[in-house]
């Protein structure tokens, strides 16, 4: 039997957006202005979340996928159709998971965290100009990415200085604390404020890969 990869649709309330999202992978999320463009732009990043699959020992799975099955179809938010990017819950975000299931996509999540830190390890300082983000650097696009998830943090009462994410051991202390917390609120059956655990899990994959990727496409170093 074939292998198909899931697939939920988060479609802006005026029609302007669509994302496609594989809730089996968090962070493999794209956004595009059809259904159909939606999806071919999410397995146009395929090969781009491969490495993150490899980082969590389940590239064998990933590499095997034929087809895809759309399982959701969900209503969006304004700044679905703004931004193109999920921001509304499914009815899988907030499916009960097993420990198992919880382990396997906070094992992707910290996958997604280390692929950040090799990419930011290897590109330019200075970032290529373009449109996003209105020409930030590497380091900015660094710090925002933090300090947007240590905002989110807090709803799982996780609270750190921005001193301490800066450096290598208080960012793994932070993220330490970060996954601890999950699984305890999963535990108790409790919600980061209002984000059911799997949106929080995948929104900070995806926007760990999302600024992850645009390093990679802004990187101005000079490779054989």
């Amino acid at each position: 039997m074939a292998n198909k990869l899931r697939i939920a649709l988060e479609i802006g309330p005026k029609g302007k957006k669509v994302v496609a999202l594989a809730p089996d992978w968090p962070g493999l999320e794209r956004g595009a202005s059809t259904e159909q463009a939606a999806i071919d732009r999410l397995l146009a990043y395929l090969p781009r979340y491969a490495p993150v699959a490899k980082v969590a020992r389940r590239h064998a799975e990933f590499a095997t996928f034929s087809g895809v099955d759309v399982v959701e179809r969900f209503p969006g938010t304004g700044s679905t159709d703004f931004w193109g990017i999920s921001f509304a819950f499914s009815k899988l975000d907030h499916q009960v998971v097993s420990d198992a299931i919880l382990k396997r996509e906070i094992t992707l999540m910290r996958a997604c965290w280390s692929f950040f830190d090799t990419v930011r390890g290897r590109v330019s300082a200075e970032m290529r100009r373009g449109p996003r983000g209105g020409g930030r650097d590497r380091d900015r696009i660094i710090s925002h990415v933090l300090w947007v998830e240590q905002d989110w943090a807090k709803g799982i009462g996780v609270h750190t200085t921005n001193e301490a994410m800066l450096t290598a051991e208080g960012l793994k202390d932070y993220r330490d604390a970060y996954c601890r917390a999950i699984r305890t609120y999963h535990a108790e059956g409790k919600t980061a404020r209002k984000w059911p655990l799997r949106f929080l899990i995948r929104h900070t994959a995806f926007h760990t890969l999302d600024h992850a990727w645009e390093m990679e496409d802004k990187d101005l170093t000079v490779r054989p």
